[in-house]
């Protein structure tokens, strides 16, 4: 029994213009007015945030004891005397997130390539939960951890003598143990995004499971891997618990040609200061407002703003460069 086409039901059919037009939809309408305000809502506490920050620091630059000059070319952090130069906590800042990125990176680049071509689903299932947990232990638990476990591996290992109790080589590890679960969360997402053909038509090719992880996918998802790490830097340059406790709790102020460049500028294993940690330290005591240490806070605020700021612009030219290759 042949069935009719609905679709001949509406020839010769008379639509009237009230029909065609477009009816409000209500629903849809608050749903993209909710949107819209979420979206205007962060924007404008990013701008508040950035207004208040830099018309703190601006008091801190006015004031007649702080130089632009000192405060880019100075070694010595010392508010005390008035002595302003910010390379110290930013040498101690940069120092400490190298090395966690020494630990981060391959750590979490390898389980990402790991869960996403070589793992079974029963395999997967049980060591994402572990990574989650990682990821949610507080980091004031990874400070006490560096400062009882770390440090005393590290002095164990290189020689109490060579090894401080507070130093940027604990807390860089611990960090970059934190920011594991981040660099392999993203970085597994953005390899398991890449199409599945890629990977038959080099096995196809006769390429091993190997040389196709390594030499197909990875450059694949090249984009979405820069994009982890550079989250992860800038979550390891802002980390202030774990430096605060482990670092150290007073600035490493040098000399350029009295002090060693390896055994105490560049010397892991000696105390420092972050910039972050040097926030927490200087706000926790009796500080008036509108005083110069108060409103040396958010100039190093600000410095470690545009730090971030910087590696963001950065990663997103390099990202948007290897999404057109690969599209």
């Amino acid at each position: 029994m042949a069935t009719q086409n609905p679709a001949q039901q509406l020839v010769g059919t008379q639509v009237s213009h009230d029909e065609l037009k477009k009816r409000p939809r209500i629903g849809e309408t608050l749903i993209q007015g909710f949107l819209f305000l979420c979206g205007a809502i962060s924007i404008l506490t990013t701008v508040g945030i950035v207004y208040e920050l830099g018309k703190e620091a601006l008091l801190f630059f006015r004031s007649p004891d702080v130089t632009l000059v000192e405060f880019f070319t100075s070694t010595h952090w010392q508010p005390a005397i008035l002595d302003f130069g910010i390379w110290p906590l930013v040498l101690a800042t940069v120092f400490t997130s190298v090395i966690a990125m020494f630990v981060a990176l391959p750590l979490g680049l390898g389980t990402a390539i790991y869960l996403s071509e070589y793992a079974s689903d029963r395999a997967r299932n049980v060591l994402k939960p572990i990574l989650e947990v990682l990821a949610g232990i507080p980091t004031v638990v990874y400070g006490y951890f560096a400062l009882t476990f770390m440090t005393p591996l590290l002095r164990s290992i290189f020689g109490e003598n060579n090894v401080q109790i507070f130093n940027t080589a604990s807390a860089g590890i611990v960090v970059g143990i934190l920011i594991i679960p981040l660099v392999s969360s993203l970085s597994e997402d953005a390899l398991h995004a890449v199409p599945d053909g890629l990977r038959q038509a080099a096995y196809g090719l006769g390429a091993t499971k190997l040389e196709t992880s390594l030499k197909i996918v990875v450059p694949a998802a090249l984009s979405g891997i820069t994009a982890a790490f550079v989250v992860a830097i800038s979550r390891a340059i802002g980390e202030t618990m774990i430096v605060a406790i482990a670092a150290g709790a007073g600035p490493k102020n040098f000399t350029f040609g009295q002090d060693s460049l390896f055994g105490t500028i560049l010397n892991p294993f000696v105390a420092a200061e972050t910039m972050t940690g040097h926030i927490v330290r200087i706000s926790g005591g009796d500080l008036s407002y509108d005083s110069i240490d108060y409103n040396s806070i958010f100039a190093i605020g600000l410095m470690l703003f545009i730090m971030t700021l910087g590696l963001n612009v950065l990663s997103r030219r390099f990202v948007n460069r290897f999404r057109e290759v690969y599209e």
